[in-house]
């Protein structure tokens, strides 16, 4: 609720509890489909050919015999006598009508908003607590944010030259397949010098995003490496929750091999077993196998959230212990704003624990639906073409000028956005994210164990 909203996850509820209740209570269902609604029953051939005094043809002989080589459409006098029987109006009328009308295709995958909302959410969460470091004018904030955005965007770059070979990230694919598919409406255009200039906008927008999330990031890491050895003092009789809690630690390590590919795919699908290598996953299994251990990774930092955010609150008991340590006076009100402001800062804390954890869960959401993978370890569905309205530089001249610029419009975008496109760029925003996450967490674990007490 605190990264979206509150008017937003009220309509989130409220569209997910009409979608819920839809198939057993629907207003639609019932307005139309009570019994009070009746339709008319279109006659059959038989009856309109039995009206004409025509009979059907047996076979092609019988055909031939008449003086018909082709089966010629069945014409009726307008003034036929023939009667249009009634039947109550049906869920399944209703639904047919619905898709004859609108068709299957045109059914728009409602999640794929919600993910692309709570992700712009997120990076607006990212944006306002970034924004209270850089309003504070002491504390050196602003320079720690600034230093690690340059340092991550330097990272961004050389991340981009990685071959596919080592890191498949399918950079190299996805913007071919882009590229592929803009080039003729360039040309179209005249505009044939843009494509380089397209490809490089790309990998500087790349580069630019993850120096920003890399600044967003930085002190969330720094925050739960604090968080982290404080749980585990804790925890030190609970041995399975320690365990739990360097699992979530390490989960961005995990996300990082998972697109490694000598060490993931390549071992995977050819397991040095033996003599002769032994293959256990295939490249879809494969894919489908990444997209659920990065739910349950998620899963698994989400149900260690109360006990990093515990370990924040006892900062109030740790200050206070190390006060007393402390010779000389101090005034009153110094140790209630201590203690206060420990929990008065968690909603931010909480905030840089589970945002970075939603943006990976959506991003993962929509790797899957957009980027054509399937969550079964069967074999993937085939890609979809790419629309021909691409490559087509004209409509029908029946149609209206507006719906052959929306044609063109919807086939362009379809053309450019296409699932390797896409697998591309959620897949770096992934693996960045971790990568990130795991950067700033391990600086952070330096600078509380060695530099914190200097």
């Amino acid at each position: 609720m605190a990264v979206l909203g509150v008017q937003l996850v009220v309509t989130l509820l409220t569209a997910t509890l009409m979608h819920r209740l839809a198939p057993h209570c629907s207003f639609a269902r019932w307005l139309l489909c009570n019994g009070s609604l009746f339709r008319y029953k279109h006659p059959s051939e038989e009856e309109l050919r039995a009206l004409a005094g025509k009979q059907r043809p047996r076979g092609r002989r019988e055909r031939w015999a008449n003086g018909y080589s082709e089966e010629k459409p069945l014409c009726v006098p307008r003034d036929a006598p023939f009667q249009l029987e009634t039947c109550p109006l049906t869920a399944v009328d209703a639904l047919e009508a619905y898709y004859c009308i609108l068709g299957l295709v045109r059914e728009t995958n409602i999640a794929v908003f919600w993910c692309l909302l709570t992700i712009a959410f997120s990076i607006k969460v990212f944006l306002t607590v970034t924004q209270l470091y850089f309003s504070a004018e002491e504390g050196g904030e602003r320079s720690v944010c600034l230093t690690f955005a340059f340092l991550f965007l330097l990272l961004a770059m050389l991340v981009q030259v990685v071959p596919e070979e080592t890191l498949e990230l399918g950079l190299e694919p996805g913007l071919a397949s882009m590229t592929q598919n803009l080039e003729p409406l360039l040309k179209m255009q005249g505009w044939d010098w843009a494509l380089p200039l397209a490809k490089l906008a790309i990998r500087v927008g790349l580069a630019v995003l993850g120096s920003m999330l890399g600044a967003f990031l930085t002190f969330p890491g720094l925050r739960l490496a604090q968080t982290h050895r404080d749980a585990l003092t804790m925890s030190e009789d609970q041995p399975m929750l320690q365990f739990l809690l360097h699992t979530s630690f390490l989960s961005p390590l995990f996300i990082l091999w998972l697109w490694t590919k000598p060490i993931a795919r390549d071992f995977l699908h050819q397991a040095p077993f033996g003599e002769t290598p032994f293959s256990l996953l295939s490249d879809s299994a494969f894919d489908s196998m990444r997209l659920w251990v990065l739910v349950a990774l998620c899963l698994l930092r989400l149900a260690v959230t109360r006990p990093h955010l515990q370990a924040y609150l006892c900062l109030a008991k740790s200050r206070v212990e190390q006060l007393r340590r402390e010779a000389g006076r101090i005034e009153a009100r110094e140790i209630q704003r201590r203690v206060v402001r420990v929990y008065c800062y968690v909603t931010v804390v909480s905030l840089q624990y589970l945002t970075p954890l939603i943006l990976t869960l959506n991003c993962t959401l929509l790797l899957k639906t957009l980027g054509g993978y399937s969550w079964g370890l069967g074999p993937a569905l085939p890609l979809s073409p790419v629309l021909a309205a691409v490559h087509d530089g004209t409509v029908g001249s029946r149609e209206d000028e507006a719906q052959q610029a929306a044609a063109q419009i919807t086939g362009a975008l379809g053309g450019l956005l296409t699932p390797l496109f896409l697998r591309c760029i959620l897949a770096f925003l992934i693996w960045w994210t971790a990568a990130s996450q795991l950067l700033t967490s391990l600086f952070g674990l330096y600078f509380h164990q060695h530099l914190a007490g200097s």
